[in-house]
């Protein structure tokens, strides 16, 4: 099939001194409460508690499972890894993790189906063919996988690590969706990130992929990296557009050496200036847009048939750990070394250290460290974020018979900081709603700090920059 045409923006969607304006430090809202206020005392007993507190439930699920483990260190990472050589390591890992996943289905059981999957890392192909197997027949054991069609179970893939082969495994064993990690195209940036792969390698995978009829595939790419320049990022750009991927997620490189060992090898000289990250994040969506990808919000593009386009214009666009999704589980079991589970109003965390992630299996007990089960308000303003940042909208009345409450009276004061984006043109407020506009889609997360009572001025130095 010939490449589309690649479209250049004839003008750009976002003013520039409002992205300035709105360009400052916030959560990134994949939980609410955020991670940050988990209780580190919160144990795995309490947890077991908190679910025979509840209800049976037959309701879906969705598992998130992470292998920590990469060959290498890309420089710009601050995912939780594990740096090694020794494939042995894996072996150890699969023990620990099979041990947990019985743990876990004997607390969910197999009467709720699993409608979503992804595996994360870390690089989940650090695994070798066998031990891919292993571990889905292990899942496929204990929990309700399913073949439906609708079923959205994806994995992350880092190009250097799979062949065509692997590709065929993968879709063989019940992955239809996958994540390539591209981050940038350009051979100068990938030597300063150490992240070289090259366009021929990644259009030969799409290509298998799509070959093995895999329903989507993402594209993760990061503007702001070292060496980075509008113009070789444009360049990128148009290489991605010739792949067509149906889905493009791109992040700010927050560079954060003191709490990232890797990033120290990052020269922060070769770094763009904040105006010019900006620039770059107007390139990004002008030229994406112009070419045909719908703008979910924040950092996510997805082509206009795809199910994360309609879930959003029909209003049942999620968000979790994982990012947006399409509605299809609320409640999230996370396995592996610092996965985070969410089931009901309660939020846990596994340890973040292989070693006492290990230890705490060792002694048959759920590797939990911290955790948070939430209030009445907690939940109510949850909803109200989630509400927004996926699905760009709020109606008054369903808020106000679903938590019985008067929305205009309780939220006030969030109503009133909210005059500011109405008066940049970002939302309208009314009598009945909040409507975020097509321009206030990048600031979806500064929009959402509105509702978000934990947030103080301390805090918003822990976060990202929105922008």
């Amino acid at each position: 099939m010939a490449a589309p045409h690649y479209q250049h923006p004839d003008k750009p969607l976002w003013d520039p001194a409002l992205l300035a304006k709105y360009d400052v430090q916030g959560p990134r809202y994949t939980s609410y409460p955020t991670a940050l206020q988990f209780d580190n005392a919160f144990s795995g007993r309490r947890f077991e508690q908190y679910l025979k507190s509840l209800p049976a439930s037959i309701s879906p699920l969705s598992l998130y499972v992470h292998i920590p483990f990469c060959e290498d260190i890309c420089y710009y990472c601050a995912c939780n890894k594990v740096v090694t050589k020794k494939k042995s390591k894996a072996r150890e890992y699969l023990d620990y993790l099979h041990k947990e996943i019985e743990l876990r289905a004997q607390l969910h059981g197999k009467n709720r189906t699993i409608t979503q999957m992804h595996w994360g890392g870390g690089t989940p192909t650090f695994l070798n063919s066998a031990e891919i197997t292993e571990l889905m027949y292990a899942l496929s054991r204990h929990f309700n996988l399913t073949d439906a069609e609708s079923r959205e179970y994806s994995i992350e893939i880092d190009p250097r690590t799979v062949s065509v082969e692997t590709l065929a495994l993968l879709k063989g064993i019940g992955f239809n969706r996958l994540s390539f990690g591209v981050q940038d195209f350009d051979p100068f940036v990938q030597h300063a990130i150490n992240r070289s792969q090259s366009y021929t390698l990644v259009e030969s995978l799409v290509q298998a992929a799509r070959s093995y009829h895999f329903k989507s595939i993402n594209f993760d790419l990061i503007y702001g990296l070292p060496h980075q320049t509008l113009k070789s990022l444009e360049t990128t750009l148009h290489q991605v557009i010739d792949l067509q991927p149906d889905r493009i997620a791109c992040y700010n490189y927050a560079h954060l050496p003191e709490r990232f060992k890797a990033q120290k090898q990052i020269d922060r000289h070769a770094l763009p200036a904040a105006d010019e990250k900006l620039a770059m994040f107007t390139l990004i969506t002008d030229t994406l847009c112009a070419n045909g990808y719908h703008f979910i919000g924040m950092d996510h593009f997805v082509k206009p048939e795809d199910e994360m386009a309609i879930a959003q214009d029909k209003g049942y666009l999620q968000r979790n750990f994982q990012g947006y999704s399409t509605n299809l589980a609320h409640d999230l079991v996370g396995l592996g070394v610092s996965a985070i589970s969410h089931i009901n109003r309660c939020y846990v965390q596994n340890n973040k250290d292989l070693d006492g992630y290990y230890t705490i299996l060792h002694a048959d007990e759920l590797p939990i460290s911290r955790g948070i089960i939430c209030s009445d308000e907690d939940e109510l303003r949850s909803s109200v974020i989630m509400q927004l940042i996926c699905n760009l909208h709020i109606e008054f009345p369903a808020w106000e018979n679903r938590h019985n409450i008067d929305f205009k009276k309780h939220f006030a004061s969030e109503l009133l900081q909210l005059a500011v984006f109405e008066q940049d043109g970002l939302v309208t407020i009314n009598n009945e709603s909040i409507v975020i506009h097509e321009s206030g889609r990048p600031m979806l997360r500064n929009i959402c700090m509105v509702f978000d009572t934990y947030l103080s001025e301390q805090q918003h130095e822990s976060y990202s920059k929105t922008l």
